[in-house]
C-alpha cells in the first residue's frame, strides 16, 4: 500500500509542478483581479502543496528531521525553483516580486514543520484543513458571484474529501460503526467546525456570511458521508456473495 501510495504522490506531484509553472508564467485572470484575491497566500498555498508532495513523494513515511540529505535537499530545491520562478516572470509581463519568493519560501517552511510532528495522513488531514481555509478567505470579494457553480464544487469537493481523510483518520477505516450517531457525530466534528471557522472569520475581517460557499460546503459533508455508506453497502455485498459462494461449495 506505501508502495502504491508514494507512486499516486509522485503521479500528483508530475501533475502538479507542471500546472503551477504554467499558471505563474501566463497573465493573471481578471477573474482574480476582481475577486481582490490575496497574492502571497496563493504563493503561500501553492508551495505548502509542493512542498507536501515532495515531501511524502521522496521522504516516504519518514518524519522530517533536519539531520538527513532529503530535508535539506527538498528545501534548496525550492529555494532555487522559487528563484528562478519569480526570475523567468519578469520575462512573460509578471513582476519578479522578492514578498513573492519570501511567501513561497513561508509555505515550503510551514509544510516541513508540519512534518516534523505529522506522519502522511496527518499531514494530509491539515493540509487539506489548511488549503481549505486560505483558499475560502483569500478573496475579497465574493466568488459565487463571478464562478458560482466552480466555487460550489470547488467547496463541495473540498469539505467532502476532508470528511473522507477526518473519518478514516478519527476510526482508522472508513467503516460505519456503532452506535450510528456517535459515528456521524465524530464524524462530522472537524469538517463542521471548520466550516464555523471559516464563516465565523469571513464575518470578522467585515465580508459577511456567504450562505452559498457554507450550503456547498455541508453538502460535501453529506455527499462525503453518502460514499462511505455506499463503500459499506457495496463491501456487505462482496461479503454477503462470498458467504453464499462458500456455503454452496460446502453443501
Amino acid at each position: 500500500m506505501t508502495g502504491l501510495r508514494q507512486k499516486l504522490i509522485l503521479l500528483s506531484l508530475g501533475i502538479y509542478w507542471p500546472i503551477l509553472f504554467v499558471l505563474a508564467h501566463i497573465p493573471i485572470p481578471q477573474t482574480i483581479y476582481k475577486a481582490q484575491v490575496s497574492d502571497k497566500a496563493i504563493h503561500f498555498t501553492a508551495y505548502l502543496v509542493l512542498v507536501f508532495l515532495l515531501w511524502f513523494g521522496i521522504g516516504h513515511e519518514h518524519k522530517v528531521s533536519w539531520r538527513g540529505f532529503k530535508e535539506w535537499c527538498i528545501l534548496y530545491i525550492i529555494i532555487l525553483y522559487g528563484a528562478t520562478d519569480e526570475i523567468l516572470q519578469s520575462f512573460v509581463n509578471r513582476s519578479c516580486d522578492v514578498a513573492d519568493f519570501t511567501a513561497n519560501l513561508l509555505g515550503a517552511l510551514t509544510g516541513l514543520a508540519l512534518f516534523m510532528f505529522l506522519g502522511f495522513s496527518q499531514a494530509l488531514l491539515v493540509v487539506t484543513g489548511i488549503v481549505i481555509f486560505l483558499l475560502a478567505s483569500l478573496a475579497r470579494s465574493d466568488l459565487h458571484e463571478l464562478l458560482p457553480v466552480t466555487s460550489t464544487l470547488f467547496y463541495a469537493a473540498a469539505y467532502g474529501f476532508l470528511t473522507l481523510l477526518w473519518i478514516r483518520q478519527a476510526y482508522c477505516s472508513l467503516v460505519v460503526q456503532k452506535p450510528v450517531v456517535k459515528w456521524l457525530a465524530r464524524g462530522a466534528a472537524l469538517p463542521a467546525v471548520l466550516l464555523a471557522f471559516v464563516e465565523v472569520f469571513s464575518v470578522a475581517v467585515g465580508r459577511g456570511l456567504r450562505p452559498y460557499r457554507a450550503a456547498g460546503s455541508g453538502a460535501g459533508i453529506i455527499a462525503g458521508f453518502m460514499l462511505i455508506l455506499l463503500i459499506n453497502l457495496w463491501q456487505q455485498r462482496i461479503a454477503a456473495k462470498a458467504s453464499a459462494s462458500s456455503l454452496e461449495r460446502f453443501v
